[in-house]
């Protein structure tokens, strides 16, 4: 058998192995089975019946060396205790009959963790849940380091789902140093990111590749649901209000540059004041103003 081992830092070393073509042993075990029963079944002397019956049992014990392998599939072989290495190729082959094989799945998975209640960065209890792209990419680490490779899992991502959402504010619009913090709720991409590698290392030691993870779930606790709603709704409509008075001062910066540009009329600090405060009633007013026009008279 053709071998070749990598080495991990930490746990068991995988040792990748290669089985021995089994169409080729088994057109070597097939005539041999068929010349065992030939001299079992015709008489003969007393040896040629023990040979036959010894070469029967040998041939049969050593077909129990073929298994097939599906792609994306791994056997880890085991002799009497000891790890001897894994076949990762896909096909038929044949390896030592006294080999205890293990099938190892090295497809990806996904787990959904379950609604989890955490507190946030601020202290505010949310729901969080998040889906979970996996596979095994080191199947001696996956069978001997850890007694069970999914519940190992599931435990490890609930304590990196936690451990990331009390790290992080469900929605925050805080700026430190001209930048904004990063919110459960508002960067998703980011805080995936931060999620698979939070889970990556709690689960390197099983041997574990994990794909992708994502927030599946994100609210608020309901004891809390309809307070954090109003605050909210509150902050958009605060939001909201800040746009339109930085679009209106600036509608009426411009206005008065034009005026005083083209000489179109000549204003007094006063009148300036008026025309900026009638000008902001009406671009700020919820309800259509209605101007009122001063019929001014003229006195020589």
């Amino acid at each position: 058998m053709n071998q070749r081992s990598s080495s991990n830092a930490i746990g068991t070393n995988e040792q990748i192995i290669t089985g021995i073509n089994g169409w080729i042993m088994l057109m070597i075990l097939l005539p041999a089975l068929l010349f065992a029963v030939f001299l079992v079944a015709t008489p003969g002397s007393p040896i040629k019946l023990i040979g036959g019956a010894v070469l029967l049992v040998a041939t049969l014990f050593c077909c129990k060396g073929l298994f097939t392998l599906e792609p994306n599939q791994a056997a880890v072989m085991i002799f009497f205790g000891s790890y001897t290495g894994t076949v990762c190729e896909s096909g038929f082959f044949w390896v030592n009959p006294f080999y205890r094989r293990t099938r190892v799945s090295l497809r990806i998975n996904n787990w959904n963790t379950p609604v989890l209640k955490v507190n946030d960065e601020r202290g505010s209890p949310i729901e969080i849940a998040a889906v979970i792209a996996w596979r095994v990419q080191d199947t001696a680490r996956a069978i001997f380091d850890v007694e069970s490779t999914l519940n190992y899992l599931q435990i490890q991502s609930e304590s990196a789902v936690r451990q990331v959402a009390s790290s992080h504010a469900y929605d925050d619009t805080e700026i430190i140093e001209g930048k904004r913090k990063k919110s459960l709720r508002t960067d998703l991409d980011a805080i995936a990111g931060l999620l698979r590698e939070s889970i990556q290392q709690h689960v390197d030691v099983a041997g574990i590749v994990i794909e992708e993870a994502k927030i599946a779930h994100l609210a608020y606790a309901p004891e809390i649901a309809n307070a954090m709603l109003r605050r909210q709704q509150a902050e958009a409509v605060v939001m909201a209000r800040q746009k339109l008075v930085d679009g209106a001062v600036g509608m009426v910066e411009v206005a008065l540059k034009n005026l005083e540009d083209k000489k179109i009329v000549s204003l007094t600090s006063d009148q300036r004041a008026v025309l900026v405060t009638n000008m902001m009633t009406v671009l700020l007013s919820e309800t259509g103003a209605q101007p009122v026009i001063q019929m001014a008279q003229t006195t020589q």
